[in-house]
């Protein structure tokens, strides 16, 4: 069978921590849940189902599928440079549906890892309030700058980031080897 190169453009976006926003209130009926580890299972539930149709599952296969979601959060979860205190999931009446994760570099700086809202979720502020959350934990353990990746074909994801006073630092392009079959042309 053929295959086929898709490159998918990335930004790399950073933001100084000298003055986090202003944390967030989520909507009536979802709450706040600080990370533990017996929510693993929940929070990798929530990264799947956030992401499976998403080109960031294309991208990182791992976010495509229930089991590559558990192993990840399991990877970031026993990371040394894993920050509870940027990990963050959101529930509401049917159970999780916003998930966030913080790890801090071998700079100091934090990294934002795989911030995902539901889709049936999406644009009631959720996602907005995860990552002002996630910002407020590293600034509480003196992390002085944030950055994240995000897919530029994301323009929802890139319009919120920028609003917060995140920057594009580096644009980059990531291969993906795809079924010719699979690989849409236009």
């Amino acid at each position: 069978m053929m295959r086929k190169l898709k490159y998918f453009k990335r930004h790399r976006m950073e933001l100084p921590l000298l003055e986090p926003p202003a944390e967030m209130p989520l909507p009536p009926g979802y709450r706040w849940m600080a990370w533990e580890d017996s929510l693993l299972a929940v929070h990798a539930e929530v990264k799947f189902l956030s992401f499976q149709h998403h080109d960031d599952a294309v991208i990182f296969p791992a976010l495509g599928s229930r089991a590559g979601c558990h192993e990840l959060m399991h990877a970031i979860r026993h990371r040394d440079n894993f920050c509870p205190e940027a990990t963050w999931l959101v529930v509401g009446p049917e159970g999780g549906v916003g998930t966030i994760q913080g790890l801090i570099d071998k700079n100091g700086f934090g990294g934002i890892q795989n911030l995902g809202v539901i889709p049936e979720c999406r644009g009631l502020g959720i996602g907005k309030a995860l990552l002002v959350k996630a910002l407020a934990g590293f600034a509480r353990r003196g992390v002085p700058r944030a950055f994240l990746e995000v897919t530029a074909s994301n323009e929802t994801a890139v319009r919120m980031y920028r609003a917060i006073g995140f920057r594009a630092y580096k644009t980059f392009y990531r291969s993906v080897e795809l079924p010719a079959e699979s690989v849409v042309v236009g």
